[in-house]
């Protein structure tokens, strides 16, 4: 039996959640392999009344909240209805509304890390017409917050069910791989093209020693695999091709030297009709170059989507 993969999708009823709708629809339509959790976040606290939760935090919620929660519901519901006509199982879709004073970011990130999923999926510059359900600065705190698990930030209008993996020399760039191929690896049309972009990452491989790789890798595998002076080319081939992703779906573009990295990655993404840019990011105490060039890509990104694995 193939491993569940368990996705969190966050909806707030905008045009920008129906693209994420659009997207998943894309990508996993008729495949079993998915367990879906549409989830709502509404604010718990207004601010007039949050002293009356300090005097009875038992006290009945308040209409306001209880108003914010049918509309939610409303939304799942709808969304719910669009992913079971689109070939989704109902029994694979999970209906989840979440009252918080913690924020919408908070709650989305909070939930997804207790609960383990394999990715969270939201939609951008989403504004709910519940003024309380934004996914609008959404996406970019939860990219500063959440490095746990895989985010997935969809632009616009994302068609093309091809992959941009933008490759570096560092493990973190091998997990993105592995996480790529987990989630597509049943897919029947993805292909993945690996490029590595000279001037996003450097031309000098980071400071991963050997060692950290045979750590997760084992030393017989990089023996064998571990292309240090070709950016990982072979490395990340490998990753996808032993996790069951298909080698004749795999594109390698030439490592090139582009002006601005982020714009790079964007133009070599739109000449190959890439339809989501896929990559590794450090860990957060590493604010260096790499951190700027992620976060560029998902400010510039139109009608892409975006995957931050790390």
């Amino acid at each position: 039996s193939c491993m569940k993969k368990k996705i969190l999708v966050a909806v707030d009823g905008s045009v920008y959640s129906s693209n994420s709708l659009d997207y998943l629809i894309r990508l996993f339509r008729e495949n079993d392999a998915f367990d879906i959790d549409l989830f709502a976040a509404v604010s718990a606290g207004s601010k007039d009344q949050s002293w009356m939760n300090e005097v009875d935090p038992h006290r009945i919620e308040n209409t306001v909240v209880l108003q914010r929660k049918a509309i939610a519901a409303k939304y799942l519901k709808d969304a719910r209805m669009r992913l079971v006509r689109n070939g989704f199982a109902k029994e694979n879709i999970t209906s989840i509304v979440h009252a918080s004073s913690q924020g919408i970011t908070g709650s989305i990130y909070h939930f997804a890390k207790e609960n383990l999923y394999d990715g969270i999926l939201v939609g951008r510059r989403g504004v709910g017409r519940v003024g309380e359900m934004l996914l609008g600065s959404v996406s970019a705190d939860l990219v500063r917050q959440c490095h746990e698990i895989p985010i997935w930030i969809i632009d616009g209008n994302v068609t093309s069910t091809r992959f941009l993996l933008a490759v570096h020399t560092c493990i973190h760039s091998l997990m993105a791989a592995d996480h790529l191929s987990f989630i597509l690896k049943d897919n029947p049309t993805a292909e993945v093209c690996i490029y590595h972009s000279r001037s996003a990452f450097g031309s000098t491989p980071s400071h991963s020693s050997k060692e950290e790789y045979h750590h997760y890798w084992g030393e017989r595998w990089c023996d064998k695999n571990l292309d240090l002076e070709t950016c990982l080319y072979k490395a990340h081939s490998q990753v996808l091709i032993q996790n069951g992703f298909p080698k004749e779906r795999i594109i390698h573009i030439t490592p090139r030297r582009g002006i601005h990295p982020s714009h790079d990655l964007l133009r070599q993404a739109k000449r190959y009709q890439c339809g989501t840019s896929a990559s590794g990011r450090r860990p957060r105490v590493d604010k260096g170059l790499f951190g700027g060039v992620s976060d560029r890509i998902t400010r510039k990104a139109q009608n892409m989507a975006i995957w931050l694995v790390g």
